[in-house]
């Protein structure tokens, strides 16, 4: 945490004294940590697995997991309360189908009591159900992927009777709470080849019902792309016009895990926009030109 903090602090310094924001008044970058625990891991993985494995060598494998994000938990407040690194929210990421969010229920409630923002991977490849243990054994804040919000079919619980109604609660929840789906597209189309084609993702779903929904890479090494490509995918794909372009890159800065106080944020959100507005201005009068 500390290696991540020393280069994004600089990044953040070489890039305030450039031309882009001294001359052009383009906003500040600015950054926080999000510390990502693991659904499942091996000894194999590192010593400090090796060494918790040996320790709790009596106990179920869920539990396991679940002691491995709380230390994780713990030990990102210690790092941002007595080291002061802008340590922003708890993330679980990993394996998702067989490997709930249930199980790591203590470390985000441990997350949520010193406030720490949380987000959850959850309905990349399994269904519904796992966006709804992620908003509520986890108290989500945001949703990565998301994919899976409105796959009836996935539903394996016998408690639902009624599935198509099921996805259509939990997704008037999410919409209703304000949850934002950071989705992935290019991510989502290699993990999940079913889907075929851009055109056939949720992502259209997700605004036809208004959803809080923004745009990420998941990882721009392994699936080689970037928030420009995924923006531009978006907007082919589904015919995005410009009020609908802009206000799924504000929902991103809007639900942002910022690094400092809510006024701070609305001051730094508001910069954005104004920005936002200035550069589309100019590039419309240009294309009027």
């Amino acid at each position: 945490l500390d290696a991540v903090n020393a280069g994004l602090e600089r990044a953040q310094k070489e890039f305030a004294a450039s031309d882009s924001v001294k001359k052009l008044g383009e906003p500040q970058f600015r950054y926080g940590m999000i510390v990502c625990a693991l659904r499942k891991f091996a000894p194999a993985f590192s010593p400090w697995y090796d060494n918790l494995f040996q320790a709790l060598s009596e106990s179920p494998l869920p539990s396991i997991y679940g002691a491995a994000s709380l230390e994780l938990a713990r030990a990102a407040v210690r790092a941002r309360d007595e080291r002061g690194l802008p340590v922003v929210g708890f993330d679980l990421a990993g394996e998702e189908k067989g490997f709930p969010a249930e199980h790591h229920m203590a470390a985000f409630q441990f997350a949520k009591e010193h406030f720490l923002k949380r987000t959850v991977h959850a309905g990349e490849a399994y269904g519904p159900e796992s966006i709804f243990q992620a908003i509520t054994a986890a108290h989500a804040d945001r949703i990565g992927h998301g994919y899976h919000l409105f796959s009836a079919d996935l539903i394996t619980s016998s408690k639902v009777y009624n599935k198509e109604g099921y996805c259509q609660a939990l997704a008037q929840y999410v919409a209703d709470r304000r949850i934002t789906i950071e989705v992935c597209i290019t991510s989502n189309l290699q993990t999940n080849p079913e889907i075929g084609s851009v055109e056939n993702h949720a992502f259209k779903k997700m605004l036809d019902q208004r959803l809080s929904a923004t745009l990420c890479t998941d990882n721009r090494l392994m699936s080689r792309t970037t928030v420009t490509d995924e923006i531009n995918t978006a907007v082919e794909a589904f015919d995005m016009d410009l009020a609908l372009v802009r206000n799924t890159i504000i929902y991103g800065f809007k639900r942002s895990f910022f690094p400092g106080t809510y006024l701070e944020k609305r001051t730094y959100v508001r910069g954005i926009i104004d920005y936002y507005d200035k550069v589309l201005a100019e590039h419309l009068a240009d294309s009027k030109d």
